[in-house]
């Protein structure tokens, strides 16, 4: 954990949970496992503060705890993950997905769950309905057998799994003290896709704004039916590493499509859905598939006959960058898509790109040139690049200094006299990704910070913009007259209404920013983590 992965990480907390909990996890990535008492201690907030914090790191999957290590009896210790905190940033692309896939319904179940932590099914169900029937039109509201029907397809391809249960946990019956609960894997247990039979009968209802009291006892009808539903205590929770397998999916998808053609993607596309639930992740390539059943797999739409199929695997498997390869003969040939190379390859094209926009074209021809030659001088450098030997040795050491090639000394004697030394530029393509990884977290430090900052400077014009939006919304629903609506809308000048804008256009720059530069820290982290377990 690097201090940028721990900046961020402040950042992030600190925006979607507060100050408090930005400091105690902070606190806890400096730190290492802690019991209550030292977190107290050296964070120097009070005990129902740290208390509260800690529940919403455990309860939104970013802290876990465990018995002391020191002895059985000693206090209970929490710790937080970087990884876990850092997929926040990912939260829009989820959202996203879930919309793209599964349509409005499907996009708020997987928001209701990533803004809670984890939910039942029942409740969850409840609150999507409602939401949706409340932007629907007079007289229509959404069934509650629709949305279950959601999350159920949600389960069944493993984007929502139940959280799992508290391994060791004490009981109350025993005559033992009951030791602190330790949070099981997920898929460790046989009922983590099995989804419970829920007796949820009803429609959305609109949210009624008219009355406190009539809300709170709404609030408690609520809660007393909760009880009747069919699945207490079975909470539910986003399944993150089923969203990156698709995005990695996607992303050599995508590629296959850039480099030859759709017809190829679509093929690749068949390949790795066919062995979605048979290949781990951590695999290196998908299980073998013969011709046959990629044949038979093909949608009817694509109309591709078994003569042309053949043609597009044998181009597939001699392409360079080497997405898919021939894994046997029988069955027609027996084809594999090989991940951990499909990632590599991606990553590779990720650092030419930096390389190209930061220091042009010239100096990505050296770039590309010395990761696939491996070992080059200077004088050879040269030759092969095409570049004058003035600019070439300006070029090289330019990249040398930004960490982005390496030199390697090979001395011909023991004394490393520069006469009788090779110097030899190199490209170690893993280390140069972590760099690259390091700068795309500071990126997107800077980008929250500026945003933060923005937000912060039109404070006053903001509250006063949503002041008069919520004016706008209640003179509506009361069914004012024009005159009345005009005359709010003016309480904000032309200049301020220009201010506004050009705020809003800003930040949504710096989102979209910050959206674009996560999808380059998933592909560094996709191949750094593929690369660990290869």
């Amino acid at each position: 954990m690097t201090a940028q992965e721990v900046r961020l990480c402040g950042l992030l907390l600190q925006e979607h949970f507060g100050e408090v909990v930005a400091k105690v996890g902070t606190h806890l990535l400096k730190s290492g496992a802690q019991n209550l008492r030292t977190i107290i201690h050296e964070t120097g907030i009070s005990l129902d503060l740290v208390k509260k914090s800690l529940c919403v790191l455990v309860q939104h999957g970013t802290c876990v705890f465990s018995s002391g290590r020191k002895a059985p009896g000693s206090p209970t210790e929490y710790r937080t993950s970087c990884d876990r905190i850092l997929r926040i940033l990912r939260y829009p692309r989820y959202i996203y997905t879930a919309k793209t896939l599964y349509g409005d319904t499907g996009e708020l179940i997987i928001e209701e769950l990533l803004q809670r932590g984890d939910m039942t099914m029942s409740s969850t169900v409840k609150t999507v309905a409602d939401r949706l029937t409340q932007n629907m039109e007079e007289g229509r509201s959404m069934d509650y057998s629709e949305v279950s029907s959601a999350f159920s397809k949600l389960v069944e391809t493993h984007f929502l799994q139940r959280c799992p249960p508290m391994a060791g946990a004490g009981t109350k019956d025993s005559g033992t003290p009951a030791t602190p609960a330790t949070p099981a894997i997920p898929e460790s247990f046989p009922d983590c896709y099995r989804v419970p039979h829920v007796t949820l009968i009803g429609r959305g209802k609109r949210r009624l704004s008219n009355e406190d009291g009539e809300d709170q006892r709404n609030a408690k009808k609520t809660k007393m039916d909760s009880e009747t539903h069919g699945d207490e205590g079975i909470y539910w929770q986003v399944n993150f590493e089923r969203f990156h397998l698709h995005f990695r999916d996607q992303a050599i998808i995508s590629a296959v499509a850039n480099k030859l053609d759709q017809t190829s993607s679509e093929i690749v596309r068949t390949m790795l859905r066919m062995s979605e639930v048979t290949t781990s992740p951590t695999a290196t390539c998908t299980k073998p598939l013969s011709a046959n059943e990629i044949f038979r797999s093909l949608p009817s739409s694509y109309n591709i006959p078994r003569p042309i199929l053949d043609q597009y695997l044998t181009l597939l498997v001699d392409d360079p960058m080497e997405f898919v390869g021939k894994a046997g003969e029988s069955g027609g040939g027996m084809y594999v898509v090989n991940l951990h190379k499909a990632l590599a390859n991606l990553a590779r094209a990720t650092l030419e790109s930096v390389v190209q926009e930061r220091f042009g074209s010239r100096s990505a021809r050296i770039f590309r040139l010395l990761l696939r030659k491996r070992h080059l001088e200077q004088k050879q450098v040269e030759d092969f690049a095409m570049i004058p030997a003035k600019e070439a040795k300006d070029m090289l050491y330019t990249l040398l200094s930004q960490n982005l090639v390496q030199l390697q000394e090979i001395p011909k004697t023991p004394d490393y006299a520069p006469s009788r030394t090779f110097y030899l530029y190199t490209v170690n393509q893993l280390p140069t990704a972590r760099m690259l990884l390091q700068n795309c977290y500071k990126t997107v430090a800077n980008l929250i910070e500026r945003r933060l900052f923005e937000s912060k400077e039109s404070k006053r014009l903001l509250e006063k913009s949503q002041r008069i939006e919520a004016i706008l919304a209640s003179l509506q629903a009361s069914g004012a007259e024009p005159e009345q609506l005009t005359e709010v809308e003016e309480m904000i000048t032309a200049p301020e209404k220009q201010q506004l804008e050009a705020l809003r256009l800003h930040i949504n720059k710096l989102d979209s920013a910050e959206n674009q530069v996560d999808e380059t820290i998933f592909l560094l982290e996709s191949y750094v983590n593929s690369t660990a377990t290869s």
